[in-house]
């Protein structure tokens, strides 16, 4: 087992030493490929030298055997490979291209050789819940046509893959559950992404400013360490965005009333970080959303009546702060316990009064000190074209996505 380990470990460093984009030639010399063999075409030729360099140098172990039968030229019979005809306007139209790659939950171990970059046919990368680990290869900016990209739940590091930037056709990210650190790049939040999920990695510096230009309908940055504002131009998301979750992501400022622009939101978690001053008066513009959560915070003040009043809410937590008052109408919408451990009168298991009078004898809070950059309206981007392939593809992620539990391996 030690041996075994040792083994992974080398694998990994040397995959992240040579995270590199330069593909093609040396697994050439590395992948033998019978001269008898007649392949459909040059990309399937490609593929196969992209995945047998992938199984005989870059996986060491495959528990489930999910390449076992990558063997021989037939590389759209491969298990967790998907093939489909290229689509109108490709000057091959309608010849056969490795279109998708599943291996979610394969606990495969080993690392993502740069001949990935081979595969410049691929609409759908699906590798979550294995051992992957070292860098993201450069040579993934060859995937012009890539829509969805799942990392997720692998032992990747390194910087926020910049690649990710590099693919105009992406609309699903996925990369929760590794150990990228460092900052998120701006230029995320300009790309025309429906999807990102960056929770439980190790990622800092605060949120950018442009964070609400992203177009996307979910968002969840849960358990990284930014830091610093809670972005007030997520206002700019009023149309799009429905679900976004930054539990435990060490914001530290005010809550800007531009949250209640967000008229489409279903699901808003900020709990757990450090946000001060009051619940916005505006927040009671967010019509639909269900579920909202600001506990665990060091917000204060009283809950206003409107937004207890919210017609589609569900459920509001607010425990863990300093609110001194709560309309009578939030039973309604607040858990049995979700008020617990703040300054309200004649509510059970609250603060000491000792606690109370020492928080609320400190000056009021000055959201302006936290210098966050106000908000700035942005023009809506254009709509996104149709998707390139006609299809058939692997299954595609529901709606709407929704952020599921840790794997059993984090617990």
């Amino acid at each position: 087992m030690r041996k075994a380990l040792l083994q992974l470990f080398l694998l990994c460093f040397l995959a992240a030493a040579a995270g590199g984009e330069a593909v093609g030639e040396g697994a050439e010399l590395a992948v033998v490929v019978d001269p008898s063999w007649r392949f459909p075409s040059q990309r399937l030729r490609d593929a196969y030298v992209a995945l047998q360099t992938w199984k005989q140098q870059a996986i060491f172990s495959d528990p489930r055997n999910l390449t076992a039968d990558w063997v021989g030229p037939g590389v759209c019979n491969y298990t967790g490979i998907f093939c489909a005809p290229l689509p109108r306007g490709d000057p091959s139209a309608g010849e056969l291209a490795v279109a998708g790659i599943d291996l979610n939950h394969g606990d495969i171990a080993g690392y993502l050789p740069t001949e990935l970059g081979l595969l410049a046919d691929l609409a759908l990368l699906h590798l979550n819940s294995n051992r992957f680990c070292g860098l993201v290869p450069a040579s993934l900016r060859r995937l012009r046509l890539l829509v969805e990209l799942d990392l997720s739940n692998n032992r990747l590091v390194g910087a926020f893959p910049a690649v990710v930037l590099d693919l105009p056709a992406l609309k699903f990210l996925d990369l929760r559950f590794n150990d990228f650190e460092g900052a998120i790049p701006m230029e995320l939040f300009d790309r025309p992404l429906d999807a990102i999920f960056l929770n439980h990695n190790r990622l800092r510096s605060p949120l950018p400013d442009n964070f609400g230009n992203s177009p996307a309908s979910v968002i969840v940055l849960a358990d990284n360490s930014f830091g610093g504002c809670l972005p007030a131009s997520l206002g700019n998301m009023s149309s799009t965005l429905n679900e976004i979750l930054l539990i435990n992501s060490g914001l530290d400022s005010c809550v800007p009333p531009e949250v209640g622009m967000l008229r489409e939101v279903t699901v808003f978690d900020v709990s757990f970080n450090a946000l001060v001053g009051p619940l916005p008066q505006q927040v009671a513009g967010m019509r639909k959303v269900e579920q909202l959560d600001v506990a665990h915070n060091r917000l204060s003040g009283a809950v206003p009546e409107a937004i207890c009043a919210l017609p589609r809410l569900k459920n509001l937590t607010i425990s863990d702060n300093y609110f001194a008052g709560e309309p009578p109408s939030c039973a309604r919408v607040v858990p049995a316990d979700g008020d617990r451990q703040n300054c309200l009168p004649n509510r059970p298991a609250q603060r000491t009064p000792q606690q109370c009078a020492a928080f609320y004898s400190q000056p009021p809070v000055d959201c302006a000190a936290f210098q966050c950059k106000p908000f700035v309206p942005v023009p809506p981007l254009p709509p996104p074209p149709p998707p390139s392939y006609p299809g058939p593809l692997p299954p595609v992620y529901p709606m709407p996505y929704a952020s599921p539990p840790p794997p059993s391996h984090y617990r």
